[in-house]
């Protein structure tokens, strides 16, 4: 069946939601009605959790991508991992951001309205490569970034030792 044809089969939408249930709303604080996913939780490690939910999140992006999402909705996906991401990394405040933010939630949801508009959907074969780079570019700059930091980090520590 041509990408531009294909639709979410029960299945297919069953297994986003759960995924992104997992990530972004499984579990409650007790009393509330506030939820939370491993997203938030993954991301309190400083820059790995982070990029660990890029990662995973990309799972999420890809099936999306293999059922027919158009390259701008795949570009408004990829923005919103991407700033789920970058504020993510910011200590405490990025970890507010990720508890509240909810980027995979926020991506299916875009993709059922997406599919229920009914509207004609582009066929993304050659976007999908264009998009895919992007990504591992993106992905590369965070890990870049996180080393850099790490690096930092470490030389400051070692510095402070060799004074006292």
């Amino acid at each position: 069946m041509p990408q531009e044809q294909q639709q979410f089969s029960d299945k297919d939408l069953a297994r986003l939601e759960a995924m992104s249930k997992l990530m972004d709303n499984q579990f409650v604080i007790p009393g509330t009605n506030y939820r939370f996913g491993l997203d938030g939780i993954i991301g309190l490690i400083p820059y790995v959790g982070d990029i660990a939910g890029l990662m995973i999140s990309t799972v999420l992006l890809r099936i999306m991508m293999n059922k027919g999402a158009g390259p701008l909705i795949m570009l408004r996906m990829m923005g919103n991992y991407a700033l789920d991401t970058l504020i993510g990394i910011v200590p405490v405040v990025g970890d507010l951001f990720d508890f509240g933010f909810k980027a995979n939630r926020r991506n299916v949801e875009m993709l059922k309205r997406y599919y229920a508009s009914g509207a004609k959907r582009p066929n993304a074969k050659y976007s999908v490569a264009f998009l895919g780079i992007l990504m591992l570019l993106f992905l590369g700059g965070m890990i870049w970034l996180a080393w850099k930091a790490a690096a930092f980090v470490v030389a400051w520590i070692w510095a402070a030792f060799q004074q006292g």
